[in-house]
C-alpha cells in the first residue's frame, strides 16, 4: 500500500509529461507535412544533376 502512495502520483506525473509533448509536437508544426517527411526520409537524390 505504501509503494501506491509512490507509484501514483508518478504515473500522474509521466501521463501530464506525456500529453505536454504532444500538446507542444502539435504546436510546432510536427505533424503538418506527413507525406513530404515520408518521401524526403526515402529519397537518395540520385536524380539531382552534378
Amino acid at each position: 500500500m505504501n509503494m501506491l502512495m509512490f507509484l501514483i502520483p508518478v504515473a500522474l506525473f509521466l501521463g501530464g509529461l506525456g500529453l505536454f509533448a504532444f500538446m507542444w509536437s502539435l504546436k510546432s508544426g510536427q505533424y503538418d507535412d506527413m507525406d513530404g517527411s515520408a518521401w524526403r526520409a526515402l529519397d537518395d537524390g540520385d536524380d539531382r544533376p552534378g
